[in-house]
Protein backbone atom coordinates (compact mmCIF):
# COMPACT_ATOMS: atom_id res chain seq x y z
CA UNK A 1 0.00 0.00 0.00
CA UNK A 2 1.31 3.39 -0.93
CA UNK A 3 1.25 6.37 1.38
CA UNK A 4 1.91 9.97 0.50
CA UNK A 5 3.06 12.55 3.03
CA UNK A 6 2.45 16.19 2.32
CA UNK A 7 0.14 18.12 0.08
CA UNK A 8 1.14 18.30 -3.55
CA UNK A 9 -2.09 19.74 -4.73
CA UNK A 10 -2.99 17.10 -7.33
CA UNK A 11 -3.54 13.42 -7.75
CA UNK A 12 -0.39 11.33 -7.49
CA UNK A 13 -0.20 7.68 -8.46
CA UNK A 14 2.34 5.43 -6.81
CA UNK A 15 2.95 1.89 -8.00
CA UNK A 16 2.10 -0.88 -5.61
CA UNK A 17 5.08 -3.26 -5.74
CA UNK A 18 3.91 -5.85 -3.19
CA UNK A 19 2.16 -8.06 -5.82
CA UNK A 20 5.28 -7.81 -8.01
CA UNK A 21 7.46 -9.07 -5.16
CA UNK A 22 5.02 -11.95 -4.53
CA UNK A 23 5.21 -12.99 -8.18
CA UNK A 24 9.02 -12.84 -8.13
CA UNK A 25 9.20 -15.01 -5.01
CA UNK A 26 6.92 -17.61 -6.60
CA UNK A 27 9.10 -17.65 -9.73
CA UNK A 28 12.25 -18.08 -7.65
CA UNK A 29 10.73 -21.05 -5.83
CA UNK A 30 9.63 -22.63 -9.12
CA UNK A 31 13.10 -22.31 -10.62
CA UNK A 32 14.73 -23.67 -7.46
CA UNK A 33 12.52 -26.76 -7.64
CA UNK A 34 12.95 -27.36 -11.39
CA UNK A 35 16.73 -26.82 -11.64
CA UNK A 36 17.97 -29.97 -9.80
CA UNK A 37 15.84 -32.26 -11.99
CA UNK A 38 17.66 -31.43 -15.22
CA UNK A 39 19.96 -34.31 -16.22
CA UNK A 40 23.67 -33.66 -16.33
CA UNK A 41 26.54 -35.75 -17.67
CA UNK A 42 26.52 -39.08 -19.46
CA UNK A 43 24.68 -42.22 -18.50
CA UNK A 44 27.13 -44.97 -17.62
CA UNK A 45 26.67 -48.67 -17.11
CA UNK A 46 28.84 -50.24 -14.47
CA UNK A 47 29.10 -54.02 -14.66
CA UNK A 48 28.37 -55.77 -11.41
CA UNK A 49 31.01 -58.24 -10.24
CA UNK A 50 29.99 -61.88 -9.93
CA UNK A 51 29.87 -63.15 -6.38
CA UNK A 52 32.90 -65.26 -5.42
CA UNK A 53 30.72 -68.32 -4.86
CA UNK A 54 29.45 -68.34 -8.45
CA UNK A 55 31.43 -69.14 -11.58
CA UNK A 56 31.26 -66.80 -14.55
CA UNK A 57 28.98 -67.77 -17.42
CA UNK A 58 31.18 -68.55 -20.45
CA UNK A 59 28.41 -67.70 -22.93
CA UNK A 60 28.05 -64.25 -21.37
CA UNK A 61 31.82 -63.72 -21.46
CA UNK A 62 31.86 -64.57 -25.17
CA UNK A 63 29.24 -61.90 -25.92
CA UNK A 64 30.92 -59.19 -23.83
CA UNK A 65 32.90 -56.60 -25.78
CA UNK A 66 35.56 -54.65 -23.88
CA UNK A 67 37.53 -51.84 -25.52
CA UNK A 68 40.75 -51.26 -23.60
CA UNK A 69 42.90 -48.15 -23.96
CA UNK A 70 46.48 -48.93 -22.94
CA UNK A 71 49.13 -46.63 -21.53
CA UNK A 72 51.15 -46.57 -24.75
CA UNK A 73 48.17 -45.25 -26.76
CA UNK A 74 47.09 -48.56 -28.28
CA UNK A 75 43.54 -49.87 -28.38
CA UNK A 76 42.43 -53.46 -27.78
CA UNK A 77 39.06 -55.06 -28.49
CA UNK A 78 38.82 -58.14 -26.25
CA UNK A 79 42.64 -58.44 -26.21
CA UNK A 80 42.86 -58.12 -30.03
CA UNK A 81 45.02 -55.12 -31.00
CA UNK A 82 43.58 -52.52 -33.35
CA UNK A 83 44.30 -48.90 -34.16
CA UNK A 84 42.19 -45.78 -33.64
CA UNK A 85 41.20 -45.50 -37.32
CA UNK A 86 39.92 -49.08 -37.50
CA UNK A 87 38.12 -49.05 -34.13
CA UNK A 88 34.80 -47.66 -35.40
CA UNK A 89 34.41 -49.88 -38.48
CA UNK A 90 35.49 -52.94 -36.49
CA UNK A 91 32.90 -52.27 -33.79
CA UNK A 92 30.21 -51.72 -36.45
CA UNK A 93 31.10 -55.09 -37.92
CA UNK A 94 30.94 -56.81 -34.51
CA UNK A 95 27.59 -55.29 -33.55
CA UNK A 96 25.97 -55.65 -36.98
CA UNK A 97 24.25 -58.93 -36.06
CA UNK A 98 23.56 -58.20 -32.37
CA UNK A 99 20.32 -56.97 -30.89
CA UNK A 100 21.91 -55.76 -27.66
CA UNK A 101 24.42 -53.06 -28.44
CA UNK A 102 26.25 -52.85 -25.13
CA UNK A 103 30.03 -52.59 -24.75
CA UNK A 104 32.44 -51.66 -22.01
CA UNK A 105 35.49 -49.43 -21.99
CA UNK A 106 38.51 -49.80 -19.76
CA UNK A 107 41.48 -47.48 -19.45
CA UNK A 108 44.82 -48.11 -17.81
CA UNK A 109 45.66 -46.05 -14.74
CA UNK A 110 48.17 -43.84 -16.55
CA UNK A 111 45.92 -43.10 -19.55
CA UNK A 112 44.54 -39.57 -19.81
CA UNK A 113 40.79 -39.30 -19.69
CA UNK A 114 40.79 -37.63 -23.12
CA UNK A 115 41.86 -40.94 -24.68
CA UNK A 116 39.09 -42.86 -22.88
CA UNK A 117 36.57 -40.19 -23.92
CA UNK A 118 37.80 -40.54 -27.51
CA UNK A 119 37.16 -44.29 -27.34
CA UNK A 120 33.67 -43.70 -25.91
CA UNK A 121 32.93 -41.19 -28.68
CA UNK A 122 34.01 -43.66 -31.38
CA UNK A 123 31.96 -46.41 -29.74
CA UNK A 124 28.82 -44.24 -29.64
CA UNK A 125 29.43 -43.17 -33.23
CA UNK A 126 29.61 -46.78 -34.38
CA UNK A 127 26.09 -47.52 -33.17
CA UNK A 128 26.63 -48.82 -29.63
CA UNK A 129 23.64 -47.79 -27.51
CA UNK A 130 25.16 -48.23 -24.05
CA UNK A 131 28.78 -47.85 -23.04
CA UNK A 132 29.76 -49.15 -19.62
CA UNK A 133 32.85 -48.38 -17.61
CA UNK A 134 35.15 -50.98 -16.06
CA UNK A 135 37.21 -49.81 -13.10
CA UNK A 136 39.98 -51.54 -11.17
CA UNK A 137 37.70 -52.31 -8.20
CA UNK A 138 35.04 -53.89 -10.42
CA UNK A 139 37.66 -55.93 -12.19
CA UNK A 140 38.99 -57.17 -8.85
CA UNK A 141 35.47 -58.19 -7.81
CA UNK A 142 34.96 -55.66 -5.05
Amino acid sequence: MGMSVGNTGGSMSEPNIVPLIDVLLVLIIIFMVITPTTPQGLDALVPQPTPPTEHQDQQLLDKTIVVQVTANGKVLINQDPTDWDALGPRLEEIFKQRAEKVAFVKGDDSVEFAQVARAIDIMRGSGIDSVGLITAKIEAGQ
